[in-house]
């Protein structure tokens, strides 16, 4: 853990929250008096689409609330029972949940609808008064995420863990909603350090709450294999053995890598798993000796550095070990996509770089999955369902050739483990410092200005685990940026602004208070005292 004069990351927050956030923490700076409060109920993040508060009396939730589901069970019905699951500890009502025909007053009523065209498959829309809640989607996916919606429209205090005094307020309106991109993803790096089961469904629930739809799991890198492959058992039982520092490693058994896959599901989440290649594999050559061009094994690595590792490309047995690997990951993943790495390869001269990620592509595809692999890999013939994740810059570039779509993750601007500011006590800064409102003030598809948007698949925020040792040092490097990114993959154009978002982020910190997460006060909002 990299320390501040707290003694940690998490000590040094949470002793600044009893404090009320008078300071005390680097990187943890008070700002001065910001403008007035937003009216209560306007905000969310990400912004919705369309959003009309009424001003009208409002529905209270009560002991008699109910949650009504459309019958027949299945995903929507499970949306119901999360809902209720999460406002029963803090209201200590019973919110049963009911199959559709009853309705009426004091019900949140989910409803499928046939084909509302406005929605989409991830949309929904919500209408709220004094008598009743009804959220209606086509999918869902779309009642999930209006349920993050209703969440955020009642009291912070509502995330609390036990009983607390209402009243239980949301604001009469109607809200139409939809996402602008189909990827809202975040990246963690689980291989430079190790994060267990429960962290990685701590960050899962993060993440649902902002409406992100993608988990990005980086699961090897030099410095360690973090998934169990039964046909090459040594990549976890050597490989994974040691992290960044030497300190000993860890990885997911095949188990509980389906248990994080089946838990993100049930948030809307898809996994993406990544195996770098044909750089960043130190962890499976220093594990078996023929995946060397001489036959010999490297020693495990601990340190930071990049780009001296590589597969042997011209060994057959290298491509046996990936289409082994690809082929265990793609049956332990429901999701179209395996992430193939494919970045900052030194070692490798241009052609060959290229016939590897080639072959590499072909094996994926053998698998049924979609290919995505880093910027570096346009070089390459790709194939039109592949996917470009853009990371090196935020300049303006063309787009893609093949028909491929992109992944924009411009590392100026997406990067969440690099530090804030000059006094952020975690992170790096070889991409620069970026501020909430570089990451919120950036339009994906002003860079890449000759495409049509549908070119950009959507936006992801990486973040590197290179000075991160466990969830609560994600989680200050997360907030409060993931919500930025959150709005910039979610809200039309049209409705993003920076001054009314710094508001909104504002009044989300009581909110992280009472999941008890840990987040950094940006000098950039307007934080309440």
């Amino acid at each position: 853990m990299i320390r501040g004069r707290c003694g940690s990351i998490r000590a040094c927050v949470l002793l600044s929250s009893l404090a009320a956030f008078a300071g005390g923490c680097a990187g943890a700076r008070a700002p001065g008096a910001g403008p007035a409060p937003l009216p209560a109920g306007n905000a969310v993040i990400p912004a919705p689409a369309s959003m009309r508060l009424t001003g009208a009396p409002p529905f209270q939730l009560t002991a008699d609330t109910r949650v009504v589901v459309p019958a027949g069970g299945g995903e929507a019905a499970r949306v119901g029972d999360y809902l209720a699951g999460l406002l029963r500890p803090a209201t200590g009502f019973p919110l049963q949940v009911e199959s559709a025909g009853g309705g009426g007053t004091s019900a949140i009523t989910l409803r499928l609808a046939t084909n509302d065209s406005r929605l989409g498959d991830e949309g929904y829309a919500l209408s709220v008064t004094a008598d009743s809640v009804v959220l209606t989607a086509n999918r869902p996916a779309g009642l999930f995420y209006g349920v993050q919606t209703l969440r955020q429209l009642l009291p912070p205090s509502i995330e609390a863990d036990r009983p607390r005094q209402g009243p239980w307020s949301i604001p009469a309106g109607r809200i139409v909603d939809s996402p602008r991109y189909q990827w809202r993803g975040a990246m963690l790096d689980v291989a430079r350090h190790f994060f267990t089961v429960d962290e990685v469904k701590q960050y899962i629930d993060l993440l649902a709450l902002y409406k992100i739809n993608h988990l990005h799991l980086h699961l090897s890198d030099d410095q360690g294999w973090r998934i169990q492959i039964r046909s090459w058992p040594r990549l976890t039982e050597y490989g994974g053995s040691l992290e960044v520092g030497g300190t000993p490693g860890g990885y997911y058994t095949q188990a509980e890598y389906e248990e994080l896959v089946r838990y993100a599901a049930d948030r809307f989440i898809t996994v993406v798993p990544e195996i770098d290649m044909p750089s960043h594999i130190n962890a499976a050559l220093a594990s078996y000796p023929e995946l060397n061009c001489d036959g010999v094994a490297p020693p495990l690595y601990g340190g930071t550095n990049v780009g001296f590792s590589a597969f042997c490309t011209g060994k057959d047995i290298t491509y046996r070990f990936i289409d082994d690997v690809m082929g265990e990951l793609a049956d332990l993943t429901p999701g179209p996509f395996l992430h193939v790495g494919g970045d900052e390869v030194k070692t490798l001269d241009q052609a060959t770089y290229n016939r590897f990620i080639e072959r590499v592509q072909q094996i994926v595809n053998a698998h049924g999955k979609r290919m995505i692999g880093w910027d570096e890999v346009e070089n390459a013939r790709l194939s039109p369902g592949s996917v470009v994740q853009v990371w090196r810059s935020d300049t303006v570039r063309a787009a893609p050739a093949n028909g491929s779509q992109l992944i924009m993750s411009p590392a100026p601007r997406a990067y969440f483990d690099m530090k804030y500011d000059s006094l952020t006590p975690l992170g790096l800064d070889w991409a620069g410092h970026v501020s909430v409102r570089k990451a919120y003030d950036w339009n994906p598809s002003a860079l890449v200005p000759s495409a049509a948007d549908s070119v950009i698949l959507g936006v992801e925020a990486p973040i590197w685990s290179e000075t991160l040792t466990d969830i609560h040092d994600v989680e200050y490097m997360a907030l409060p940026r993931i919500p930025a990114l959150a709005e910039v993959g979610w809200s039309p154009q049209s409705a993003r602004d920076w001054e009314n978002f710094r508001r909104r982020l504002a009044a989300q910190a009581p909110r992280w208070v009472q999941l008890r997460l840990l987040y950094f006060r940006s000098p950039e909002v307007p934080w309440k005292p």
